[in-house]
């Protein structure tokens, strides 16, 4: 039975290593905001999607007025980003009502296929998963290094002899990473740890079984220079 579905997207970062004069989620990829392509992607999947924005405070009215100049017709609960992205989900939390499935999103990760995104609320609801997480193997050949420093200060790299990372059980977290919301809620109660590197290691603590499914191998989530490059050749008109 499909559910009421809710997507929040967290687009609070200031995406300093981008080295943009403004956040990343606002660049310009094939003539729109990274962040509109994102939601757009949820849109076409799940039209009917109730959609939760974090943003920083101080690009608040900059979205608004982009939205209203730019005829981006999606009604959006716009939330404060918080002084740690664990925050700033507690927060969009709130906005999010009990008995929905809620998937949570990087609002600099525009490359994934509606395909994937409806793929997966489909499996939350039919086969009553209670966290789904696409996930993508390894496909580099890991090192197992240590970081030391030179006399002089410089940073060298080290061979960790005797120890060896199994490619074939290494696998990259995405996102979205969808959930129960009264399970997500739950977990967010907890006090924050440091440990938390995303939605998932949250829940997992809290004792909420995680399932996995097929990532994709162009959801990258835009972080530098480079990675925005990469995008706009993706979604560049043949």
């Amino acid at each position: 039975m499909k559910s009421n579905r809710i997507l929040v997207v967290m687009a609070a970062g200031s995406g300093t290593r981008m080295g943009a004069s403004v956040p990343k989620q606002f660049l310009d990829l094939g003539g729109k905001p990274v962040l509109r392509r994102t939601i757009e992607v949820f849109l076409e999947a799940s039209p009917d999607i109730k959609v939760v924005t974090v943003l920083p405070k101080e690009h608040m009215s900059w979205w608004r007025d982009y939205c209203l100049a730019d005829d981006f017709n999606c009604p959006q609960t716009l939330v404060n980003g918080g002084i740690t992205r664990f925050h700033s989900v507690r927060n969009a939390l709130e906005n999010v009502p009990s008995g929905t499935v809620v998937a949570i999103h990087d609002g600099v990760r525009p490359l994934l296929s509606p395909d994937m995104v409806a793929g997966m609320f489909r499996q939350m609801e039919e086969k009553g998963c209670r966290a789904l997480i696409p996930v993508v193997p390894s496909y580099d050949t890991l090192k197992v290094l240590d970081r030391t420093r030179t006399a002089d200060g410089q940073e060298m790299l080290l061979e960790c002899k005797d120890e060896y990372a199994d490619r074939s059980r290494i696998f990259g977290a995405q996102t979205p990473q969808m959930f129960v919301s009264d399970d997500l809620k739950r977990a967010y109660s907890q006090p924050f740890d440091t440990a938390f590197t995303d939605d998932a290691s949250v829940a997992s603590k809290a004792g909420i079984p995680l399932s996995f499914c097929q990532g994709e191998r162009y959801n990258i989530k835009l972080t530098s220079p480079e990675d925005l490059k990469l995008a706009r050749l993706i979604v560049r008109p043949c």
